[in-house]
């Protein structure tokens, strides 16, 4: 498929896990891909795999707890590339405990990362995407914003938010054609996972026999739900918050 030719794709939180799939997904149907990231070598990293398949990507380092950083990646990449056809606010961290575990530095930091740049980069890429008559918004979310589970105050309220504010956004810009979808994954296999199990004393194979489908989630798989949300496919699809889980239900 090249769904995306000649379209320019930013994603942030690009250098790993599911930022990473999202990337090379984007990458392997046309588009030149803005793999954006704090850690520039990982995203470097990744631009560098893309190249190898014959891919479009560069690497912008950005730490988007930072609103002048926002600002500055859409800038960068618009005056480049002098478009930008889809933006995938992806970047996201998880401060585990329950509110008296969690510093206050955990709760700022959630909201900074998880909810706040997206809010940035939103201001930002809206006025390019109005302008060219259109674009396409995709969120990562969480089944967890949607169903908390516990201990997890901080992940759990930061993601509500997400939900939230694409619902919020898709209803105040589809009358200028930019569609707002979020994604929603329960368990996937990523780096951020992989850390939580060793903490816990429990395996891959444990998380698998809990998902009624026999195994957890694959980047790869949230990738493709990703890249269907910001096609034309998609069309008519502006404010969903599509569950990709397993038929998995919250622990």
């Amino acid at each position: 498929m090249s769904r995306f030719t000649r379209k320019v794709v930013i994603v942030t939180g690009a250098a790993g896990g599911i930022g990473t799939a999202i990337a090379q997904r984007f990458a392997s149907e046309g588009a030149t891909v803005v793999v954006s990231d704090v850690n520039i070598d990982a995203a470097q990293n990744v631009v560098e795999a893309i190249r190898k398949e014959n891919g479009n990507a560069v690497a912008i380092a950005a730490n988007i707890a930072d609103g002048n950083e926002c600002r500055a990646l859409v800038e960068n990449v618009f005056s480049q590339m002098k478009r930008i056809d889809v933006l995938v606010n992806n970047a996201g961290i998880n401060r585990r405990g329950d509110l008296l575990a969690l510093s206050e530095d955990d709760w700022h930091s959630s909201f900074a990362v998880n909810i706040d740049s997206m809010f940035h980069l939103c201001r930002a890429v809206l006025p390019i995407m109005i302008e060219a008559g259109g674009g396409a918004i995709v969120n990562t979310a969480s089944q967890w914003g949607l169903y908390p589970a516990p201990g997890h105050i901080a992940y759990n309220v930061t993601k509500a938010a997400v939900a939230s504010f694409t619902q919020n956004l898709a209803r105040d810009y589809a009358p200028h054609k930019i569609r707002v979808n979020a994604v929603c994954p329960g368990e996937i296999h990523t780096p951020m996972l992989e850390a939580g199990v060793l903490r816990s004393g429990r395996t891959i194979a444990d998380l698998d026999r809990l998902v009624p489908f026999g195994r957890i989630g694959k980047p790869e798989e949230v990738a493709a739900l990703v890249a269907f949300l910001a096609s034309d496919e998609a069309a008519f699809m502006c404010g969903s918050l599509v569950e990709i889980t397993g038929a998995q239900a919250v622990a």
